[in-house]
């Protein structure tokens, strides 16, 4: 079975519709927001529902970068949904580490029944290769050494590479790392309630140093609820931000 893993360095990252919530207030927003995004590498089209301050991005440009891009144009912005116009079953994962040391946001999508898109960004790592995998199990009772083996559905032990092998996250000497790239034959369905784990050598020869379930996330067009206050105050979750930047 061909499990090839590709970074973006490689590749061109496929196609995929992505969902914000976007605090915007007359047309005058629309058109601020549609002319920012117009002008990034890999996006194709902008869609903006006003009535719902959703915005629609079609194209291959990595989710920081199109979350970075809205709120340059000084505006609130929330990832609320992410997949391909088609209709998976479960079309789009996150895993979310919380510290207290390390922080990071793991998006995985099903781009199609034979390929999924995969997204990272990580802060509190010590400089240099960790290697990060998929693990059988989401059992964080003892943190990553409850996790399992690597996630490998054809059960062959000697497997060159199996298919949760995600191979190796280089981290600047800051401590941080973003990765994007696809995996074949990763379906997405098969992912939720195991685990992502980063191991403090390349090799996983030693100890993995975090680790976090696998949730399903929401696909396109799930999620259009707001929260607000009495007072009619937008409430905005939590963000990407403030897993990978800062220990509370």
């Amino acid at each position: 079975m061909d499990t090839k893993l590709s970074n973006q360095t490689e590749h061109v990252l496929p196609e995929l519709l992505t969902e914000y919530m976007v605090d915007m207030k007359c047309a005058g927003c629309v058109n601020s927001v549609k002319e920012k995004l117009n002008t990034i590498k890999g996006v194709k089209n902008v869609e903006v529902d006003l009535s719902n301050q959703v915005v629609r991005i079609l194209g291959s440009t990595p989710v920081k970068t199109m979350t970075e891009a809205l709120e340059q144009t000084g505006r609130k912005a929330r990832l609320i949904g992410q997949g391909v116009p088609e209709d998976f079953l479960i079309s789009a994962a996150v895993s979310e580490f919380k510290g207290p040391n390390i922080f990071g946001v793991v998006r995985l999508a099903q781009v199609n029944m034979e390929l999924a898109r995969i997204e990272a960004n990580f802060s509190g790592l010590s400089p240099g290769k960790h290697g990060w995998s998929i693990n059988e199990f989401g059992d964080l009772t003892r943190g990553a050494a409850s996790t399992g083996k690597v996630f490998n559905p054809t059960n062959e032990e000697n497997t060159k590479e199996p298919l949760g092998d995600l191979g190796t996250l280089d981290v600047d000497e800051k401590g941080e790392a973003f990765y994007t790239g696809v995996r074949e034959n990763l379906r997405v369905g098969d992912l939720i309630g195991r685990s992502l784990v980063v191991y403090a050598t390349e090799d996983k020869s030693e100890h993995g140093v975090a680790a976090a379930v696998i949730a399903r996330s929401a696909g396109v067009g799930e999620n259009y609820k707001k929260l607000c206050t009495c007072d009619g105050t937008t409430i905005w979750g939590a963000s990407d931000r403030d897993f990978v930047t800062s220990k509370v």
